[in-house]
This record gives structure tokens, C-alpha cells and sequence, in this order.
């Protein structure tokens, strides 16, 4: 197939890609960021900001899939700046629009355990989610979006899959995100912060991630139109997040506990069976192995 993926830039986006050109697929990569990371997905870029709808212009007619992964992702960020939820609706809206107008039909959306919210629950499965749910603006983008998906597909006959992802780390990101910003920290013998002494959240390696969109792909027709929990399928605190990468590295950095900060998930294991059972997703790295790979791959590539 020809499979546009939208913020193809991205942690997530430069490693599918990365997968996608090892495949027999054509990759077309949409992101307003060039890929710092390879330049065989730069090469593949398209410049485009799609937040304007005529931007999306420059994208080509002739696709077969789109994956929509782009989207301003940190929560506590867009607490602070909501503009940027709103920027994750309209740039979604856009690119349903695109796909809408040049008959494209089969969509792939990239959604968030965020959209659970703070449910006392001891794991989520996939009908959990609900509006009155959201904790925070970045929530609302999200379950907004997976709404936007639902219409389009109920008025125009786009099919989808709708995949929530769950604190996806190892490679390919050097933001603020806890776990490069923890390495960081780390090796630099600076203060590392938990926000929240009992959080606990559902970590995954980047590529059991992957393989859970590539089976999305190469499933589709039998998974469409349904959504599915892409994780580990089991919880560590932040705690232990940072004091793994503490002793990993060999760190003398202090580590505090702060408050949870608003509009963040406090809690977070997901159910994944029903991707067991519709995919054959099985994810491979628990969260020790996943961190020490962390760890080593910051250390080559910094």
C-alpha cells in the first residue's frame, strides 16, 4: 500500500516509518518538523502545518492508508497552553477532511490512554472511556478526535482503527518526556522530579508499540472499526522509573517527590487482550529490559 503517516517526525513516527520502509509499502511522512533522527525518513518528509487546511494540498490524492500519529502530546504542557488541544482537533479534522475528499478509506488514529481519566479501576478495557472522563485539554483532543473518526466513518464510509497508546519510550525523543528527561537528568547529575509518590502508568517499549500498528495495518480488514489498548499490560511507578535510570546510569543525582500536577492520570494498566485476540499483538519488553534499552540507546546517541 501507500501509507501517509502523519507526524512522521515524531518518537513514534520516525521508528514506524523506519519499520515501513523495511516492508514492501510506500511511505509518504507529513510533519511540519524535519526528522532529526534518520535521514531516510527526512528524505520521505512532506512540510506541512496541518493545522491549515490548505496546506494539506501538498499531500498527494493517491493514498491508500493514512496513519494519523501528529498531535501536540504533553498533557501537563497543554494544561498550560490549551491552544494546543485545539490545534490536535483541527489538525485531525483537516486530515479526515483530506482523506474525505480524495476517497481515501482506511484511516488509523492515534489516541491515548489519557482518555480513561482517573477511574478506580484495577485495568482499562477499551470501554472505559468517557467524556466525563477527561482530565485535561490534551483528554478532550483525544476523545474528541476518536469521536471525529467515528462520524467520518458512519458518514463516508472512511473505516478505521483506533489505537490508545500508553507512555511509549526507548529511541527518537528528546523532549520532556519523563523517561528521556530522567536519562538526561540522570547523566547529568541533575534533580530528578516524580510528580505523584504513588503514580503508576503503563510504560511501552517503542517497538512493541510498532508491531501493534503494524499489525493494525496488516490486518485491517479483519480489525476495523474498533478500538484496542496498545501497552505493556502492566503498571511501574515513576518511583521505580526513577530509580532504575538513577542506578542504570550511576547517577548521583537527588531524586524529590512533588505533587501529581493537574490534569494528569494518576493510575494506568491497560486491558490488551481484546488486541490479543483481533491482532496477535504480544508485547515482548517488560519494563526493566525496556528502561536498561532506554539507557543505552541515550548513551550511544548523545
Amino acid at each position: 500500500m501507500r501509507i501517509l503517516v502523519t507526524g512522521s517526525s515524531g518518537t513514534i513516527g520516525t521508528r514506524l516509518c523506519e519499520k515501513l520502509l523495511e516492508t514492501d509499502h510506500e511511505v509518504i511522512g507529513a510533519d511540519w518538523e524535519s526528522c532529526k533522527w534518520l535521514p531516510e525518513v527526512e528524505s520521505l518528509r512532506i512540510e506541512v502545518d496541518l493545522r491549515k487546511a490548505d496546506e494539506l494540498k501538498k499531500l498527494p490524492e493517491d493514498v491508500d492508508m493514512i496513519v494519523h500519529l501528529a498531535a501536540n502530546a504533553r498533557v501537563y504542557e497543554l494544561v498550560e497552553h490549551p491552544d494546543r488541544a485545539c490545534d490536535n482537533f483541527v489538525s485531525t479534522f483537516n486530515v479526515l477532511e483530506y482523506a474525505r475528499k480524495n476517497s481515501i478509506q482506511k484511516f488509523i488514529f492515534a489516541s491515548s490512554r489519557e482518555s480513561y481519566g482517573n477511574l478506580d479501576a484495577m485495568s482499562f478495557t477499551e470501554d472505559m472511556a468517557h467524556i466525563a472522563n477527561c482530565e485535561s485539554p490534551y483528554t478532550a483532543s483525544k476523545v474528541g478526535g476518536e469521536a471525529l473518526v467515528h462520524s467520518y466513518q458512519g458518514c463516508y464510509g472512511i473505516d478505521n482503527i483506533i489505537f490508545r497508546f500508553s507512555n511509549v519510550y526507548g529511541m527518537y525523543d528528546d523532549s520532556v518526556r519523563v523517561v528521556p528527561l530522567f536519562i538526561r537528568q540522570a547523566r547529568a547529575n541533575e534533580p530528578m522530579t516524580v510528580f505523584g509518590k504513588d503514580k503508576s502508568l503503563d510504560f511501552t517499549y517503542i517497538d512493541d508499540c510498532i508491531d501493534g500498528i503494524m499489525l493494525g495495518i496488516e490486518k485491517f480488514e479483519e480489525a476495523k472499526n474498533d478500538t484496542y489498548n496498545l501497552a505493556c499490560g502492566s503498571a511501574s511507578t515513576l518511583v521505580s522509573l526513577a530509580e532504575s535510570i538513577h542506578q542504570l546510569v550511576g547517577s548521583s543525582s537527588d531524586i524529590h517527590i512533588g505533587e501529581s500536577r493537574t490534569g494528569e492520570v494518576i493510575k494506568y494498566v491497560a486491558n490488551i487482550d481484546k488486541a490479543r485476540q483481533k491482532l496477535g499483538y504480544n508485547p515482548q519488553v517488560p519494563f526493566e529490559e525496556g528502561v536498561k534499552k532506554a539507557v543505552e540507546w541515550y548513551t550511544k546517541h548523545s
